[in-house]
């Protein structure tokens, strides 16, 4: 797969088959993309908390809120669906107060696409309860987490749609539960020369 079907095909994922867990090439190339991911300064300030183990991982599931544009019962994974890991991408909040949101968005970027490569989805969360992951992952004052990530293989597909004539961005489910995602066009996205 070159990298434009890579980026156009990895999408959000938020149903996984919980019978098959994340291979380990795919979890050694992530820790590597990781690794990899370029830093402001090179400081490298994040680190990254994997949970693989499926008790672990369960724990974790009820902190997690799933697909806010969608009922709960259409967008949250039911038993069967759940991700089979989960990474926290966390930093010390002494050294860095201001959340390194750029570093953490390239370090994503790099993760999921590194996942993705190996059919695995990801659905990137910042809607969670950071104080009770950070108890079962035993993450200490002062770090914090950044976000989390959730994988798997899915069960559904996502693609792009154009946007509706309305204008509305609000992803949604077509009748097989897969999930069509609206993108603005190139046109509308990206300015040659100034903003006009």
């Amino acid at each position: 797969m070159n990298i434009m079907e890579l980026l156009e095909s990895r999408r959000t994922y938020r149903r996984f088959d919980q019978n098959r867990p994340v291979p380990e090439d795919a979890y050694r190339d992530m820790k590597n993309a990781l690794r990899l991911s370029s830093s402001g300064g090179n400081r490298q300030p994040l680190r990254f908390v994997f949970a693989r183990n499926r008790e672990t991982v369960e724990a974790l599931f009820p902190h997690t809120r799933w697909a806010a544009l969608l009922p709960k019962e259409l967008g949250t994974p039911k038993e069967g669906e759940h991700p089979v890991m989960y990474a926290a991408v966390i930093y010390d909040g002494e050294k860095h107060p201001k959340a390194p949101d750029t570093d953490a968005g390239l370090a994503l970027g790099n993760l999921t696409l590194a996942a993705w490569a190996h059919g695995i989805g990801s659905c990137i969360m910042g809607n969670i309860d950071r104080e009770e992951i950070a108890k079962i992952l035993k993450i200490p004052a002062p770090w914090k987490i950044h976000t989390v990530v959730a994988f798997g293989v899915p069960t559904h597909t996502s693609r792009i749609i154009d946007v509706a004539e309305n204008g509305s961005l609000d992803y949604s489910l077509d009748a097989d539960k897969n999930y069509l995602v609206p993108k603005v066009s190139v046109s509308d996205l990206v300015f040659d020369e100034s903003f006009s």
